[in-house]
C-alpha cells in the first residue's frame, strides 16, 4: 500500500533522513521507533505529502505522490486519517465541529448526515456525549480520541499516528493503545504508528523499523528488538544512554 523508496530529507544543511527505503503492506501495522530528533515525525508527514523529499519516491497505491501539487494530492490523502501529535484541535470549536470539520469545509453533505457520522466516530472512541465541550474542557487523553474521532470520520484505509502517547500517563497511554487496536481491528485499516515509547511499540506493531542518525538501523518483529544484542538496538530497547557519566 505504501512503498518509501531511497528518501533523502535535509534542512538547510542539516541531515534528518538518508536513503530511507520500506514497504507497508495492505493492513500491516508498522511502528516506526527512534530517539527523540531522529526524523520519525519528519518521515510520517513525507507519507501523506505535507513535505516533499529532496530525492527519493513515496508511492501510495501505485501512485507516486512526492511529484503531486497540493490539487492532485487531495484524492490520495482521503485515504488516510492522521492523529497528530498534539491532537491538533481547533479551540474555538467544540467536540462535534472539530470531528466533522472536514465535512463541513467541504459543504458536500447534509447537515443531519454529518452529525450522524460525528455521532458514530465519537462512539467509536469512547466520546459519545461530548459533542458540545471545547478542547479546553477536556483531559489530554480525551483529546487524543477526538483528534483520532476526526481521523477516522471518513473511513480511510491507512491511519497514521504521530506520537499518539506522549504526555499521557502509562494508564492513558494503554487505554489509547487498546483504542489503536480497537480501531485497527474494527475498520480494518492499515497503521503506520511513530512513537519513542517501546511499550506502545510492542503492543501496536506487526513490524518494527528503528531510525539511527536518520538511517533505518533495523527492521523486524518487536521479539527481534527485545531479544538483539546490537548494541544501538539493546540501548534504545532498555532506555541506556550512550554516553557515559
Amino acid at each position: 500500500m505504501i512503498h518509501v523508496k531511497n528518501l533523502y530529507k535535509s534542512f538547510n544543511s542539516h541531515k534528518v533522513l538518508e536513503d530511507i527505503s520500506f514497504r507497508v503492506d495492505t493492513g500491516e501495522s508498522i511502528v516506526i521507533i527512534g530517539p527523540s530528533g531522529c526524523g520519525k515525525s519528519v518521515l510520517l508527514k513525507h507519507l501523506i505529502g505535507l513535505i516533499k523529499p529532496d530525492k527519493g519516491e513515496v508511492i501510495v497505491d501505485d501512485i507516486g505522490i512526492h511529484d503531486l501539487s497540493e490539487r492532485e494530492l487531495l484524492p490520495v490523502r482521503r485515504k488516510f486519517g492522521m492523529l497528530f501529535q498534539n491532537a491538533a484541535l481547533f479551540d474555538s470549536m467544540t467536540v462535534a465541529e472539530n470531528v466533522g470539520f472536514v465535512f463541513h469545509h467541504e459543504g458536500t453533505m447534509q447537515k443531519t448526515d454529518i452529525d450522524l457520522k460525528i455521532t458514530e466516530a465519537l462512539k467509536m472512541v469512547g466520546l459519545e456525549g461530548n459533542e458540545n465541550k471545547k478542547p479546553a474542557e477536556l483531559s489530554g487523553g480525551m483529546r487524543k480520541r477526538v483528534g483520532l474521532a476526526r481521523a477516522i470520520i471518513y473511513r480511510p484505509e491507512i491511519i497514521l499516528y504521530d506520537e499518539p502517547t506522549t504526555g499521557l500517563d502509562p494508564i492513558v497511554a494503554d487505554s489509547i493503545d487498546k483504542l489503536i487496536l480497537h480501531i485497527r481491528n474494527e475498520l480494518k485499516v492499515t497503521t503506520v504508528v511513530v512513537t519513542h515509547d517501546m511499550r506502545s511499540a510492542r503492543r501496536l506493531g506487526n513490524r518494527l523499523i528503528l531510525l539511527h542518525n536518520g538511517t533505518i538501523h533495523k527492521t523486524g518483529k518487536p521479539e527481534e528488538f527485545f531479544e538483539s544484542t546490537d548494541s544501538v538496538v539493546h540501548s534504545f530497547v532498555n532506555g541506556i544512554s550512550s554516553t557515559q557519566n
